[in-house]
C-alpha cells in the first residue's frame, strides 16, 4: 500500500512538473510563432492586396476584441490617409478551415482584394482558391451590401470547377469578414482615424 502510494505521489510531481514546463515553452514562444505566421502567412497576403500603399501594414495595425475573439487589422495608407485595412477570417473548406485575408476600402465600403492565406485543400483542385486568381478577383470592388456566397447559394461568387466545397468556403470566410467589418466600423474608423494623425 505504501509503494502504491509513493509512486502516485510521484507520478503526480512528474505530470504536475511536465506539465508546467510544457506552459513555459508555450509561452516563452508565442510571441515567435506569432511573428512566424505573421512573416509567412499573412505577410504575403496583406503585401499582394494592399500593394499599393505609402507605409508598412504589417507596422501599422491595431487590434479589435469582438466576440471573445482578438482581430487584427492591419492599416494601408493613401497619400498619409488611413483608408484600407486587412484582416484574417476563416471558412470551413473540404478538407479543414481556409483563413482568407481580406482588404476593405474603408471609405467606400469596398473591398480591394482577397487572398487565402492557409489552407489543406485538395492540390490542383481546392488549392486554387489559393492559385488561381482568376477566382479571388471575383471579390475585388464588391461593396458591403452585396451578397458574397457562391452562385448556388444565392449570391454572385462562381465556383472553382471540380471545388464547389471549397469555393464555398472562401465565400463563407469573405461572408464573416463583411458582417465583422459593418458590426465594428464605428470602432474600425476611430483606430485609422488615430493612425492617421
Amino acid at each position: 500500500m505504501r509503494e502504491m502510494i509513493n509512486m502516485v505521489v510521484v507520478l503526480t510531481l512528474l505530470s504536475a512538473f511536465s506539465g508546467g514546463l510544457l506552459a513555459a515553452v508555450r509561452t516563452g514562444t508565442k510571441d515567435q510563432i506569432e511573428q512566424q505566421i505573421l512573416k509567412f502567412q499573412k505577410a504575403p497576403a496583406i503585401k499582394q492586396i494592399l500593394s499599393d500603399v505609402s507605409n508598412d501594414p504589417l507596422q501599422d495595425r491595431f487590434k479589435i476584441i469582438d466576440n471573445e475573439q482578438e482581430l487584427t487589422f492591419f492599416v494601408g495608407k493613401h497619400d498619409g490617409k488611413a483608408d484600407a485595412i486587412t484582416f484574417e477570417t476563416s471558412g470551413k473548406g473540404f478538407s479543414g478551415d481556409i483563413g482568407l485575408m481580406v482588404g476593405i476600402n474603408i471609405e467606400s465600403d469596398e473591398i480591394i482584394g482577397v487572398c487565402v492565406t492557409t489552407h489543406s485543400e485538395t492540390p490542383g483542385l481546392g488549392s486554387k482558391a489559393k492559385d488561381d486568381p482568376k477566382f479571388a478577383s471575383q471579390f475585388a470592388g464588391m461593396t458591403m451590401d452585396k451578397n458574397l456566397a457562391i452562385k448556388k447559394n444565392g449570391g454572385e461568387i462562381d465556383i472553382i470547377s471540380g471545388a464547389t466545397i471549397t469555393s464555398a468556403g472562401v465565400s463563407l470566410a469573405a461572408q464573416k469578414a463583411q458582417e465583422i467589418y459593418i458590426r465594428l466600423k464605428p470602432e474600425i474608423q476611430k483606430q485609422t482615424a488615430q493612425m492617421a494623425k
